[in-house]
């Protein structure tokens, strides 16, 4: 008798066990869209799309990424939209001679095989021309990013604060390390 109620004990205790794990395995998986942020074409993965908030009035944002290439061959971002702007261009911040500069980059971004390339504030970055609205903290946007190979995927940018996203790592307000790959000389 002692046994039979042991045993019930313990096998009402293994279900219970058994329903908090399989309960909290069901919660981490619901809530894992929440926290992962990233798109995938072809051989390309696009991580973590956002844009900074803007004040009212401001006709320019900038947009930012990250594109990791598994692929063993090289593809180049070539273009982008986003429904908030008029106009995306791929721009590239760097220092010479002490001054930092920003330019347009017609030609893209270049994305060799097997590595990764940020486009982050200091950096290669896209600039969202001719706002149609203020970026919100909070809300996001629908976009596009176009490869000269992997062609056209579909992405969403999430509105950040001004520090940017959280566990932001602090180097990327350094203009020479918002990279990975070597920016070239003009």
């Amino acid at each position: 008798m002692i046994r039979f109620a042991c045993t019930r004990v313990l096998r009402h205790a293994e279900d219970r066990i058994g329903f908090l794990i399989l309960a909290a395995a069901l919660a981490l998986f619901a809530v894992q869209p929440a926290f992962a942020h990233g798109f995938k074409i072809g051989e390309l993965e696009i991580g973590h799309p956002w844009a900074r908030m803007t004040p009212a009035g401001a006709k320019v944002g900038g947009g930012y990424l990250t594109v990791h290439n598994e692929g063993k061959d090289a593809d180049t971002l070539v273009s982008a939209t986003a429904e908030v702007a008029g106009k995306v261009e791929i721009h590239e911040m760097a220092v010479k001679d002490g001054i930092m500069t920003m330019r347009p980059l017609p030609d893209g971004v270049a994305v060799p095989a097997g590595a990764e390339v940020k486009l982050a504030p200091g950096g290669y970055h896209l600039m969202l021309l001719d706002l149609k609205q203020p970026l919100k903290e909070g809300e996001s946007f629908k976009g596009t990013l176009t490869f000269a190979k992997a062609g056209t995927v579909n992405v969403e940018f999430k509105i950040e604060g001004m520090a940017g996203p959280k566990g932001a790592q602090p180097e990327a307000h350094d203009a020479h390390s918002a990279h990975t790959l070597p920016m070239p000389a003009n």
